[in-house]
């Protein structure tokens, strides 16, 4: 029987079968194409279902495993941020009612934000802008502080403090090097301490 024959019989895919039957079987092709036997119709088109069904098994399995990785990651980063929101910081060295029992180093928190200069007209409002930019900032660099500490298994920050820092980008423009190009400000800001476990005392 022409595999053709056989494909349209069983509803198979042409192309996929006619591999299928090339890299497994060794039967007569002629100008028309691949010629199974009859005695041997049967016995091919079920193992090819069989490699089907175990590709479609496979992918099955893949599909599931990646599913139960992607619930165990959305899991461990729910369990992370409720760690981080419960953690405390201060920016002395002990917690009252607390001692510490393990230090593990000094971990540090950045942001920075771009923010555009005045205009001749006044419109930007640089310093009325300037206050929310540092309010978002410091608030992200607390929040990678945060993070960094969770990493090195540590439930509390002391000695937290700020370090600021502004840039004023300008260069010469490229068609006057008379001329200076002025760009947005940038400011920085960066919150350090040192991790540490803590228990409550008694």
């Amino acid at each position: 029987m022409k595999l053709k024959e056989v494909c349209n019989k069983n509803s198979l895919n042409q192309y996929d079968f006619e591999q299928f039957v090339k890299a497994n079987y060794k039967f007569d092709s002629g100008w028309l194409g691949i010629e199974i036997p009859d005695d041997k119709v049967n016995d091919v088109v079920n193992a090819y279902k069989g490699t089907l069904a175990k590709k479609e098994e496979e992918k099955r399995k893949q599909e599931l495993e990646r599913l139960a990785e992607e619930e165990a990651e959305k899991q461990a980063e729910e369990e992370k941020q409720r760690a981080c929101a419960a953690m405390l910081i201060t920016s002395g060295f002990s917690f009252d009612g607390y001692k510490i029992t393990k230090y593990s180093g000094y971990i540090s928190g950045d942001d920075c934000v771009t923010m555009p200069r005045d205009n001749f007209f006044g419109t930007n409002k640089v310093a009325d802008n300037l206050c929310g930019k540092l309010v978002k900032i410091r608030r992200q660099a607390i929040k990678e502080l945060k993070e960094a500490a969770y990493d090195l298994g540590c439930n509390a920050v002391i000695g937290v403090d700020f370090d600021y820092m502004t840039m004023d980008p300008q260069h010469a423009a490229a068609l006057n090097a008379s001329l200076t190009v002025y760009e947005p400000y940038v400011i920085c800001v960066t919150a350090n301490g040192n991790a540490v476990v803590i228990e409550k005392t008694e």
